[in-house]
């Protein structure tokens, strides 16, 4: 029987769908705003998103994905039933096989979860896949050859550090620091030192416009941000500059390049020697903060590259295994 084919990068900031021959249908948060009084999800994605911090008592907004898997399995379920409907459309009556990226230390609970609330939102199937294989199939990195690849995958939720040598991972971390880590640590940082309490949104926007991994000699850069004081309780806007910024997030980027370098000691010595010629490629929508690939070139003393639409690569590497989903069932997809 005919069956179409949906690849899913579920990330924990956001959600990328591909269709097999059609390419990417749907980049959006994963984010859903549900009214408590009605028990119905009012929006989903880029709305819901745009709800954060808005709401009446009513109404509540989940990020049903926390550090790259499912917190809360009703809300999921119901996210990736619209992610479905909507690459499908609303007349397609073929139940798709769905490709799900995961992060590489998901436990078989979290992976049965993952299937299970694929299969509730309407799939024939589901195929779970490590995000760091995939990451690297997007990054154009030859993982069947029998050289050693580093790819380190840092998303919203988790960072997925792997070595790959003849399609299979030598040895792989996850650790639970991400993007959403350094937008924790902005708005506790600019808490203490200037009293106001900033949102997530506001924490996402700083990181993007002036954050940097390495401060800067130059001429500073400044941004004006909004917030509530927390001593008189009124809004109040200040300047914070990027070396505040980069100050403060230095916690977690340490907590990530601890853990390359802990890979970087536990893999083969004929694997480092390649990995010292060829470099450690970063991926993930957070390895594009600012100078951050210089750092784990800095720290670790082993060339690190950033791969070409960085924040992609495991979208990238949905959509070449996708059309090709009959012969990587064999080697790629993980037993749940």
């Amino acid at each position: 029987m005919f069956s179409k084919k949906i690849g899913i990068d579920l990330g924990t900031s956001k959600s990328v769908v591909v269709v097999n021959k059609k390419g990417i249908v749907l980049n959006e948060p994963s984010v859903v705003a549900v009214s408590l009084n009605e028990n119905r999800v009012l929006a989903v994605g880029e709305e819901a998103k745009q709800m954060i911090g808005k709401t009446p008592e009513n109404i509540v907004v989940y990020r049903p994905m926390k550090e790259g898997v499912i917190a809360d399995y009703r809300v999921t379920q119901a996210m990736l039933k619209y992610f479905i409907r909507k690459a499908l459309g609303r007349f397609d009556f073929f139940k798709p096989e769905v490709l799900v990226a995961i992060p590489d230390g998901a436990t078989s609970t979290e992976k049965r979860a993952v299937v299970e609330a694929g299969l509730s939102a309407g799939a024939k199937a589901v195929y779970p896949v490590k995000s760091s294989i995939l990451a690297a199939i997007g990054a154009d990195l030859p993982i069947y050859s029998c050289a050693g690849h580093m790819i380190i995958d840092i998303g919203g939720g988790t960072t997925e550090i792997a070595v790959i040598s003849l399609g299979g991972i030598v040895f792989s971390k996850s650790v639970k620091v991400g993007g959403d880590k350094l937008d924790s640590a902005i708005m506790n940082y600019i808490k203490e030192k200037n009293n106001l309490a900033i949102g997530e949104q506001t924490a996402e926007l700083i990181k993007k416009k002036i954050g940097s991994a390495i401060p800067s000699r130059k001429k500073e850069e400044f941004l004006e941000i909004k917030g509530r004081d927390l001593v008189s309780g009124l809004p109040r806007n200040i300047k914070i500059d990027a070396n505040s910024v980069c100050e403060a997030i230095q916690e977690p980027l340490a907590e990530i390049i601890q853990h390359i370098k802990m890979v970087l000691k536990r893999i083969p010595p004929e694997l480092s020697a390649d990995i010292i010629d060829k470099g450690m490629v970063l991926a993930g929508g957070s390895s594009n903060l600012r100078n951050l690939e210089k750092l784990i070139t800095k720290t670790t003393g082993v060339p690190s590259i950033k791969a070409k639409d960085a924040g992609l690569c495991v979208t990238r590497g949905v959509e070449r295994v996708l059309p090709n989903l009959d012969i990587y069932k064999k080697s790629l997809l993980i037993k749940v």
